[in-house]
């Protein structure tokens, strides 16, 4: 009985892994593109069009407020229309982004052409983003028990930002060899093959048409959602301004930021994956707040290299299970036939406090500097750890 029972929970593990890595897969692919411009995208505008840092912020964060408008859209197709064509909405969408980064490059004596156009390009990827991992998300909740949540969040996440990784340091090379028309060219065709790894795949078909409505799934997701945005403002910080502060610093290379955030993000994935689902998502949280709040500190006070790189793996550790943990808790308390829509307004919080934060900080580096920006990124994380704190006593208040 006992052989038995060891045999069953070993092929379970495994199976959840196999139905996840053609989805994290597709994933890898279709994020890769985001890694690519990650390094670069504040190059390009700012020294190569010559525009301010509060411009830098407006474009970055123009993906987030477009992934916002769109996440809701995303999850609710998913959920009735089928997870798998909201993947291939999304890649089709990070093709006609692609196109638009393409077409601004022909208006680079006019900055302000190119910006506007850059700017739509980005907005577009954003929407073709959300269709892209909240289908992801959708897909494989649909086809692992509820009590592996936490690894579906973690895992396909990880898939996420191990193309932030990849990206980061092969999109400094490209740009640095060929422009930033290299970064085009790819943005437009990477999607086209992460199409070929979609098509063969199974569907998985909606369960039932009836859905709960709208406003009782946001009732569900909105605390942990909160948590969400205020500890994404580190995440934020990264990606619009840590190219900019190494540049101002003279520190080099650029692109060893970026993956020194996402690799601490995916080893901690690694390592503590499985953390949400066994210790409770409120708990790993509130760890996770402390410790991206002390890295986005350690950048703001680095006086050389070394310290700006620990800072940003302490981001990336915290980060890294962040989402995750407050997602489970917004996944258990959400009506189990509208996953995606729940996983879609949960991360919607997320856009939103990005799109609203990289214009904000962007800002305080023209006013303040960019060391500052991160001061102030570790004080609105640190908010989150109030609403793990509330999550904490909640739970024990139901048990």
């Amino acid at each position: 009985m006992l052989i038995a029972s060891s045999q069953s929970r070993a092929s379970t593990a495994p199976s959840v892994l196999v139905i996840l890595l053609p989805i994290m897969a597709v994933v890898l692919f279709g994020f890769l593109i985001a890694g690519l411009a990650l390094p670069v995208l504040p190059l390009h505008v700012h020294q190569g069009l010559g525009l301010s840092t509060f411009v830098v912020g407006l474009i970055t964060g123009s993906q987030f407020a477009a992934s916002l408008i769109s996440r809701l859209w995303s999850g609710h197709y998913a959920d009735s229309r089928g997870a798998k064509r909201a993947v291939v909405a999304g890649l089709l969408g990070a093709v006609a982004a692609g196109l638009l980064y393409l077409a601004s490059l022909s208006f680079i004596g006019t900055p302000a052409i190119s910006a506007t156009i850059l700017l739509l390009g980005r907005a577009v990827l954003g929407g073709a983003e959300s269709f892209i991992i909240t289908g992801a998300f959708g897909w494989a909740l649909a086809q692992v028990d509820a009590r592996h949540a936490g690894k579906v969040i973690a895992w396909v996440g990880t898939a996420m930002w191990a193309a932030f990784a990849l990206g980061a340091p092969l999109g400094s090379a490209l740009y640095a060899s060929y422009g930033f028309v290299a970064i085009a060219l790819a943005t437009t065709l990477i999607p086209l093959a992460a199409l070929l790894l979609v098509l063969p795949l199974r569907s998985v078909v909606p369960p039932t048409q009836i859905r709960p409505a709208f406003t009782r799934v946001i009732g569900a997701v909105w605390v942990p959602g909160i948590g969400m945005a205020l500890s994404s403002v580190g995440f934020g910080a990264i990606t619009a301004f840590i190219a900019l502060r190494f540049v101002d610093q003279g520190w080099a290379p650029v692109w060893l930021a970026f993956s020194a955030f996402a690799g601490a993000f995916i080893v901690a994935r690694v390592v503590g994956g499985h953390l949400p689902d066994k210790l409770g998502g409120a708990k790993v949280a509130l760890a996770s707040v402390l410790i991206e709040a002390a890295g986005q500190a350690l950048i703001w006070l680095a006086a050389g290299p070394m310290v700006a790189l620990l800072g940003a793996g302490l981001t990336g550790i915290g980060w890294s299970l962040v989402y995750p943990s407050f997602g489970i808790e917004a996944v258990h308390r959400a009506p189990p036939e509208s996953r995606a829509l729940a996983m879609g307004a949960y991360t919607a919080f997320l856009d939103l406090a990005i799109g609203l934060a990289s214009p904000a900080l962007g800002a305080v580096a023209g006013g303040a500097g960019l060391g500052p920006v991160f001061l102030v990124s570790a004080l609105v994380v640190l908010g989150a750890a109030f609403i793990a704190v509330r999550l904490l006593s909640n739970s024990a208040t139901a048990q």
